[in-house]
């Protein structure tokens, strides 16, 4: 706009509007963002990634920190507790989690968990006819802790003072009186301690008329009440006392039996044993990632970068490799150096030999994409080295779906695990050492009558599973520079 336009606007209008400022550029006001910072702003605003970045640390916390503060380790077995059902003594005050369970049994067997002192409610009674008999039924809740009842067990003559012992300085019972067995209806029941009451052939208690279980214990006329309550073996080297198990396993262990997570097929604590095999089976992933990450990627970057006849004679390489089953290959690994290098170094170097290949096909393929990019080009104009172009300008590009490969094979490695285990190929379980596949192995015959032995094997791996997937795919967002300063 200028005066010859406007004749009738005085002069005095026509100002400078900066006329007493220096003009320049506007300073940065906020910090400038790195690669990494950037990264990880973008990373936060992916929600479910960072929930499932907050469950896979919950898992390594449960892993690393369980088997330290747990009550029992994972060697501990008892074989009287097999399969008893989880319980933990603060929610079973509510009348969950308390090692309960509700089962409808005949008379016999509810007179057999009535001497077992297992029967914590009885829910409904009835009869019924079939073929012409009547039969009662009752629907009852069964302490599996309880359910074990009375055992009977060989101590020494030390072992045996020092438990009498015990029992006069707390006021406790542990023992109890033998059981005349020749009054056993039954003879196969003639060393099941819990037969204790006296029953007709077909294993129905006899009562009194108060309802009553009527005793039939052996007697001895040098006890103060007329009753025996041990039996000399090994030339009276050996005692063997009759002792309610809930009770005793209190008196050895310092505290009653509870198992959070319940006990598997040979009386392991499954919490202890799930984070032991947890912690074998996150290490070994990862261990198993971190070399197929570094040898897929050096790999991958050489095929990428050069292309041409090197790139076909690495390829066809690889083929091969890849061309070998995983099974035959941990196999014949195994039968070769099993001894020198053991299950877990074989079942390493298997994972290892062929786990880097699909590292270095993703790696392959993003170098294809990005090598012949404008700023790679730019730089080896300028005079950048190959070893440069490919650490700095064409391999942070492809950081993020190569990170997401890696972030994916561990669940991937500890599923071939499980399935190895699951065959049989593979045996990691011992009292030192076991996976989670090895525990989803051992608890599938189980999973009708005690899935809680399958269910939280199962429930670990189906949350890292799901958390990696996730974890993996913001990561892969959030590390892709072409993404850098997108408005979401």
């Amino acid at each position: 706009m200028n005066k010859q336009e406007f004749p009738d606007l005085p002069k005095e209008k026509f100002v400078f509007v900066q006329q007493a400022e220096n003009i320049h550029d506007a300073r940065f006001e906020t910090k400038a963002v790195g690669y990494f910072g950037d990264a990880w702003g973008r990373f936060k605003k992916n929600k479910g990634s960072v929930v499932a970045a907050f469950i896979i640390l919950l898992l390594i916390i449960f892993a690393v920190f369980t088997p330290i503060f747990s009550t029992y380790d994972m060697s501990f077995t008892d074989s009287y507790y097999v399969y008893v059902l989880p319980k933990s003594n603060f929610l079973s005050r509510f009348g969950i989690w308390d090692g309960c369970t509700g089962k409808t049994v005949n008379q016999q067997t509810y007179d057999y968990y009535e001497a077992c002192d297992a029967i914590t409610a009885v829910k409904d009674s009835y009869e019924s006819t079939v073929n012409g008999r009547t039969n009662t039924y009752y629907d009852i809740e069964v302490d599996s802790y309880r359910a074990v009842g009375y055992v009977y067990i060989n101590l020494t003559p030390s072992e045996y003072e020092a438990a009498r012992a015990y029992e006069e300085e707390n006021g406790v019972r542990l023992f109890y009186p033998m059981v005349n067995t020749s009054k056993v209806a039954q003879e196969m029941n003639r060393d099941n301690a819990n037969f204790w009451y006296e029953h007709n052939a077909k294993g129905v208690a006899s009562r009194e008329a108060d309802g009553t279980l009527i005793p039939n214990f052996k007697t001895d006329d040098q006890s103060a009440d007329g009753l025996s309550y041990y039996s000399l073996k090994m030339n009276g080297k050996q005692y063997q006392v009759r002792v309610y198990y809930y009770d005793w396993f209190t008196y050895l262990h310092g505290r009653a039996p509870c198992f959070l997570f319940g006990t598997d097929n040979l009386g392991h604590d499954i919490l202890s044993r799930l984070a032991s095999g947890a912690r074998f089976s996150l290490m070994l992933s990862v261990i198993v990632s971190a070399i197929n990450f570094l040898i897929g990627t050096v790999y991958g970057a050489i095929e990428g970068y050069y292309g041409g006849k090197l790139d076909l004679v690495m390829e066809r390489i690889a083929d091969v490799l890849y061309s070998i089953p995983y099974m035959v290959m941990f196999s014949l690994l195994q039968l070769r150096w099993g001894k020198e290098i053991g299950v877990v170094g074989a079942l390493l170097l298997a994972f290892v030999l062929t786990g880097w290949i699909s590292v270095a096909s993703t790696v392959r393929t993003q170098f294809y994409r990005f090598k012949g990019q404008e700023y790679v080009l730019a730089a080896r104009t300028l005079g950048a080295s190959d070893a440069r172009l490919i650490a700095r300008c064409i391999l942070p590009n492809a950081l993020g779906t190569i990170i997401t490969a890696c972030i994916l094979m561990v669940p991937s490695v500890i599923f071939t695990e499980s399935s190895l285990s699951y065959l049989g190929v593979l045996n990691l379980d011992s009292s030192t050492l076991t996976s989670v596949g090895t525990m989803l192995s051992n608890a599938q015959t189980a999973l009708s009558t005690y899935p809680h032995a399958i269910l939280f094997p199962a429930l670990f791996i189906s949350l890292m599973m799901i958390s990696f997937n996730l974890f993996g795919n913001g990561l892969r967002d959030a590390l892709n520079p072409t993404l850098r300063g997108a408005e979401e």
